[in-house]
């Protein structure tokens, strides 16, 4: 299926091949469920292109994401000189930047998502802790949904109402899921020194972040009621893509919620440990997915 997608997608180049190839075991030890989705539940000449640019936003994060800030602002500089370059010339020495180049060419709306994810990243390697939820609306307004619209883009639909209804609802999905992942990496981010959960909820609760309790357990509940409450709204998103779209757009929904559910199970125990969706939950959702996309007629329905 695979060798499929790259023919459909256009990628003849046997090194572009083993580039996009390998930007795909990335994607799918990285995010497996949302890999998954796409795999199944997209058509096969934009799943490259889905690869490259969520392998791109990873790159990204792993490079700048070491160190101290001052530290991770010069990774940043580097990297977005390398990235400039690759994109002005069309080629790179290196596989990630090669495969980017070449979904931007087939998809020119990634360029100006390439742009403002880098400007977003300026926030990402300064932060050390977010002080509440406005602070969190910031971050993810600046940082997480460019990085969000990297791939996004590749699925909205061309009418600028339509547009505009699209990128609401994929600002309220990562809303969402950044809350998530803060609670999800919970653990790691305290050994880091940068957790991410608003310090105002942790102060009202009493919360110590390094170790199960009852506060904490209340904590990690208030925080995934007010994704829940994101994530709800974000199933709008289903309505505004075209009908091609719609079960890959459930299904990263569902996934989202399959998240949700296993952060409320983990509660308290977050401080010691990171939680996922549930595999087999996972797998039910995505297989429903794929039957409705197989017997969707060729005409298209909601």
């Amino acid at each position: 299926m695979w060798k499929r997608a790259l023919d459909r997608a256009e990628v003849r180049e046997p090194r572009l091949r083993r580039d996009y190839t390998e930007q795909r075991r990335t994607v799918r030890r990285f995010t497996a469920a949302e890999y998954a989705a796409a795999r199944l539940l997209l058509p096969a000449a934009l799943l490259p292109h889905v690869v490259a640019v969520v392998a791109f936003m990873h790159d990204t994060d792993d490079r700048i994401d070491r160190g101290e800030p001052d530290e991770r602002a010069a990774a940043l500089a580097e990297w977005d000189g390398l990235v400039g370059k690759a994109l002005a010339e069309g080629d790179s020495g290196l596989p990630v930047l090669r495969c980017l180049t070449r979904t931007a060419e087939c998809h020119p709306d990634v360029l100006a998502h390439v742009d403002e994810f880098l400007r977003g990243c300026r926030r990402e390697v300064a932060w050390r802790t977010i002080a509440d939820d406005e602070e969190l609306e910031e971050y993810v307004r600046e940082y997480s949904l460019p990085a969000l619209m990297l791939s996004a883009c590749l699925v909205a639909p061309a009418d600028a109402s339509a547009r505009a209804a699209f990128t609401r609802g994929c600002h309220l999905l990562i809303r969402g899921m950044q809350r998530m992942d803060f609670l999800e990496d919970l653990s790691e981010d305290v050994r880091a020194g940068r957790p991410g959960v608003p310090a105002d909820a942790v102060e009202r609760h009493g919360a110590d972040l390094t170790r199960p309790g009852v506060p904490l357990g209340l904590l990690v509940e208030e925080q995934a009621d007010r994704a829940a409450a994101d994530l709800d709204p974000a199933a709008t998103l289903v309505g505004v893509v075209d009908p091609s779209y719609r079960p890959f757009m459930r299904a990263l929904v569902g996934v989202q919620r399959l998240r949700l559910d296993a952060v409320r199970r983990a509660g308290a125990s977050l401080a010691t440990r990171t939680s996922g969706p549930s595999a087999p939950a996972a797998a039910v959702l995505l297989l429903r997915e794929a039957a409705s996309r197989a017997l969707r007629p060729p005409w298209g329905r909601p």
